[in-house]
């Protein structure tokens, strides 16, 4: 940030003495600024006989010195902060087991920030079960019906248990990849593509797309309706036990709605494992999507996952203290 100063002063009547407070012509100078944006000043008396000095200025001000000797306050933008390299840094802390990749993306429901680490397409694995259950929910909609009986049974198993015959009925009803890819559309998923006929789990997808279909599943701002992200939440919030892993390590106790992706590549042997949802931490609420690829174990590949989510976290539970903005929506 620039330093700006601007200087006004009248010289002191030689007659008449009135204390430093009062007759120092002060130089008014920015110093610096906080990541949240809060402005510190100096002012220095031109009479040489000390100074006055303040740290106390309002965010996103500056002040400056008017001809008359009064001071004015001038709005100053506050320093953008880079959060896809605060998240970057983040990462280092972060070990990466052989040739395994991780990607992720991260967004502070409370500011609307958000980051994103790495830009590869990865294996879907499991988690396409909720773009594949949010599809058939938008389907309905349009369609002017609600859901059967039987998709009904189906979604929960599918999100729940991530019950993979489920998946494949669903996976059917909504016209397989091309169903998928045109729902994604509307979505706003740029990077996104369905698996082959019923290869569902090989859909390849980015995990900024993945946050993108989060805030679609948690936001107000959605092509699905409130009576859909309800329903598709509250089952994201029963995920069977041998399934609390991923995403929910960042949160605060039980305080998340998740999917977990896990499959072992039969060409390699090595593990894709992904984890996509909504956690709180600190107070605060955050949508993560985080994708891997190459894990010699499943177990190796959950704890890359979970690091990788912590790590995400981390960036604004940092930064949460000087956040000067809050988001409405997401």
């Amino acid at each position: 940030m620039e330093s700006r100063r601007a200087r006004s002063g009248r010289r002191a009547r030689p007659s008449r003495r009135r204390p430093l407070l009062y007759t120092a012509l002060a130089t008014v100078a920015v110093l610096g600024a906080t990541a949240g944006g809060t402005v510190y000043v100096k002012a220095q008396a031109h009479s040489g006989e000390g100074a006055v000095s303040s740290s106390s200025a309002e965010p996103s001000a500056s002040a400056s010195g008017s001809a008359d000797g009064g001071v004015t306050v001038e709005s100053v933008a506050a320093p953008e902060v880079d959060h896809d390299a605060l998240l970057a840094g983040a990462m280092k802390s972060v070990t990466v087991p052989g040739d395994a990749k991780v990607s992720v993306a991260v967004l502070d429901v409370d500011s609307g920030d958000s980051a994103t680490y790495g830009s590869a397409a990865f294996d879907t694995a499991s988690i396409v079960k909720v773009d594949i259950l949010a599809t058939l929910l938008l389907q309905a909609q349009d369609a002017g019906r609600h859901l059967t009986a039987a998709e009904k049974s189906s979604a929960t198993t599918m999100i729940e248990n991530s019950d993979n015959t489920s998946a494949s009925e669903l996976w059917r009803i909504i016209g397989k990849a091309e169903g998928l890819d045109a729902a994604n559309e509307r979505f706003g998923l740029t990077g996104t593509e369905g698996g082959d006929d019923m290869l569902w789990g090989l859909t390849q997808t980015t995990a900024a797309d993945q946050l993108r279909l989060l805030r679609q599943v948690f936001g107000d701002d959605s092509e699905l309706s409130e009576a859909s992200r309800t329903y598709l939440q509250g089952l994201m919030r029963q995920i069977a036990a041998g399934q609390h892993w991923g995403v929910s390590a960042a949160a605060d106790g039980s305080s998340w709605a998740l999917k977990n992706g896990w499959l072992a590549r039969s060409t390699t042997g090595l593990w894709d494992i992904n984890s996509i949802g909504r956690v709180t931490s600190g107070g605060r609420t955050y949508l993560v999507a985080v994708l891997s690829n190459g894990s010699a174990t499943q177990a190796k590949g959950i704890s890359l996952v979970e690091a990788a989510a912590k790590a995400a976290v981390s960036v604004f539970a940092d930064d949460g203290a000087s956040a000067t903005t809050t988001a409405t929506d997401y």
